[in-house]
């Protein structure tokens, strides 16, 4: 039985951004969610980060359920050897599977769409629809603007600070696995 949970979410971004670590960060979560025999739950693109992922995870022998809304299929480029695709009517519907698919997340460098992914189940975490893992993977402090932000919006009294520990900050991609594997199954 393996000591992490059976599939983590992966939030991350369409493009690849301008610093390879990035890429390389996503690659190496990918082929690590594989050597783990953990299933890994995506976008379903094949480009950017997205791609490099499930990429790195399909050529370590991982099973990859990617979900995209049939809009974005074309743009986003549905990953066709993925294990599976499930091609949905609408984004809304797409975050839905991927939250009831998962047993984690983890959220990577993105934009907008990995923004609106990882506030949206982090929400969720706050109202109690989940206890599941959510996990901010700072890779070359990308995610410090947000950090700066939600520690202003806890200045502010907008945020309660308690809230802030329903996500974990790491800065690598092997500090992602210790979370995980502090989570359990």
């Amino acid at each position: 039985m393996s000591r992490y949970p059976r599939a983590v979410c992966v939030y991350c971004g369409s493009r690849s951004g301008n610093e390879p670590a990035w890429k390389e960060a996503a690659a190496a979560l990918g082929a690590g969610l594989a050597a783990r025999g953990i299933e890994m739950v995506y976008g379903g693109g094949n480009v950017g980060l997205m791609g490099a992922a499930a990429d790195a995870a399909m050529a370590a022998g991982g099973r990859v359920t990617g979900i995209i809304p049939r809009d974005l299929e074309v743009r986003e480029h549905g990953h066709r050897a993925v294990s599976e695709l499930h091609v949905v009517d609408s984004m809304h519907e797409r975050k839905l599977l991927m939250a009831k698919l998962s047993d984690a997340f983890v959220s990577l460098p993105g934009g907008l769409g990995t923004l609106d992914e990882t506030f949206e189940i982090l929400t969720w975490r706050q109202l109690r629809f989940h206890d599941k893992p959510i996990v901010l993977a700072d890779i070359g402090g990308y995610w410090q603007p947000l950090l700066d932000l939600l520690n202003a919006q806890v200045e502010h009294g907008f945020v309660d600070p308690a809230h802030l520990s329903l996500m974990t900050v790491v800065r690598s991609v092997e500090d992602v696995f210790a979370v995980l594997d502090a989570a359990g199954p």
